[in-house]
């Protein structure tokens, strides 16, 4: 590479650092708290059943104004996920929530169906085409570009792919309903699928509980054996969970991605709770961060992975498709691979503003000064702190006990009602 073609590829990601767009999921009020707390330029979130995380969503139409509202006022674009597919006898529950996420406010609604795109246009709402739509080449772009202003990538395109598809977007000045440029967004970091872009069948096979409805049971995620029906001889396979990916991590190749022609990068996980939220976000926003700062260094990142490992994760599959690099990057085990172990140990039943105290009363475990705990609630979102100082009873104190009544200082503001949790490293527990 010459000095100036070096130059030319600095400038290129300066300008593309500066256009991208951070998405973070929030599947409840202390994860939508975290994220916005964490840097998020963006969340995404469902109401009721029609959306894909339709299990674990907390949140009712109800709740849209308070979360638009807690957006714009944040500064940050909030996104509601109508992506499931849609039935007759729900058409009239779809246009509605439309029409209430338009009214208070909502920047866009992420869709798959038809019905559903076609209706959230009509009424002037933005669209954002899910990853479920499996858009993988310019035609398809040309087809969703009549609907909507940002179109979400299928997760089994490779870089050169994907910069195919930028190049041909700027080159034929390809724009959505807008009137501006199609945005092409991409998952960043989180659980993949074993089916092409999450289009999976075989929870809805074994249990009447369909994927694309929000109602998935991961059947994908156990361990399988496979017998000869002949002759009830079992196979045993070498690594037991075949259908488990491991999940995305693209910090060790972010700048390429951008330079592709990305301008949202998305972050998987609205079933996961505030603290992982919060410190996948804290993370994804240092590394872009760092980035454009020309601060990133392998210290950096060593760090970043080992922060990323502190919470849910199946492993780490680095780059992905994108990237090009090897399949056969399975889970090892159908749980966490988390390096880090959460345990709630009590409620807080009342914080001093004034010194920034919290207290409660110790239902499990041992707490001791040096041990880090998380705080977790709906205005709060998710704080970590270190234990300087505790105090039991009242008294200054090396370590509590349980069914003590422990004070502590926190480094954030926290409420009645928050829930506390001691944070320990997995093989202390062991």
């Amino acid at each position: 590479m010459t000095a100036g073609s070096g130059i030319l590829r600095k400038f290129k990601l300066m300008n593309s650092l500066s256009q991208i767009e951070l998405m973070v999921p929030a599947g409840s009020e202390a994860a939508l708290i975290a994220a916005i707390d964490a840097g998020a330029d963006s969340v995404y979130f469902g109401v009721g059943k029609l959306n894909m995380r339709a299990r674990s969503a907390d949140f009712t139409p109800d709740d849209l104004p308070k979360i638009a509202l807690r957006c714009r006022e944040a500064g940050v674009k909030s996104y509601l996920a109508l992506n499931t597919i849609i039935y007759d006898d729900e058409l009239v529950e779809m246009r509605a929530l439309c029409d209430a996420a338009q009214a208070a406010g909502v920047s866009a609604v992420i869709a798959t169906d038809i019905a559903t795109i076609q209706y959230a246009r009509s009424i002037g709402l933005e669209v954002h085409i899910s990853v479920q739509a499996n858009v993988s080449n310019m035609e398809a772009v040309k087809f969703y570009v009549q609907w909507a202003d940002t179109i979400i990538l299928a997760r089994e395109l490779t870089l050169e792919q994907i910069k195919a598809i930028a190049e041909a977007v700027r080159e034929q000045n390809i724009t959505g309903p807008s009137g501006k440029p199609v945005r092409l967004e991409l998952f960043a970091h989180g659980a993949l699928c074993v089916a092409i872009s999450g289009k999976c069948y075989m929870s809805l096979a074994q249990y009447n509980e369909s994927a694309n409805r929000g109602a998935c049971f991961q059947t994908c995620r156990r361990a399988y054996r496979v017998t000869d029906e002949e002759t009830g001889d079992e196979l045993v396979i070498d690594n037991k969970y075949i259908m488990s990916p491991k999940d995305l991590c693209t910090i060790d190749c972010l700048d390429t991605i951008i330079e592709a022609g990305v301008s949202i990068l998305k972050i998987e996980g609205r079933a996961r709770p505030a603290d992982y939220v919060a410190l996948v976000t804290r993370v994804y926003r240092e590394a872009l961060d760092a980035l454009a700062e020309e601060t990133y260094t392998p210290e950096k990142y060593e760090a970043w992975i080992a922060e990323l490992g502190k919470v849910f994760n199946r492993g780490f599959w680095h780059g992905g498709y994108y990237c090009g690099k090897k399949l056969g990057e399975w889970a090892a085990s159908s749980d966490s691979q988390a390096s880090e172990v959460r345990d709630q140990i009590g409620v807080i039943s009342n914080f001093f503003t004034k010194l920034n105290v919290a207290e409660f009363r110790l239902i499990k475990h041992d707490l001791k000064v040096g041990d880090t705990v998380l705080i977790e609630g709906p205005t709060t979102g998710a704080v970590r702190t270190e234990v300087t100082e505790l105090r039991v009873a009242g008294e200054m104190a090396e370590s509590a006990k349980i069914a003590d009544v422990v004070t502590l200082a926190l480094s954030a503001k926290a409420r009645r009602q928050d829930k506390v949790f001691l944070l320990t490293p997995r093989a202390s527990r062991l």
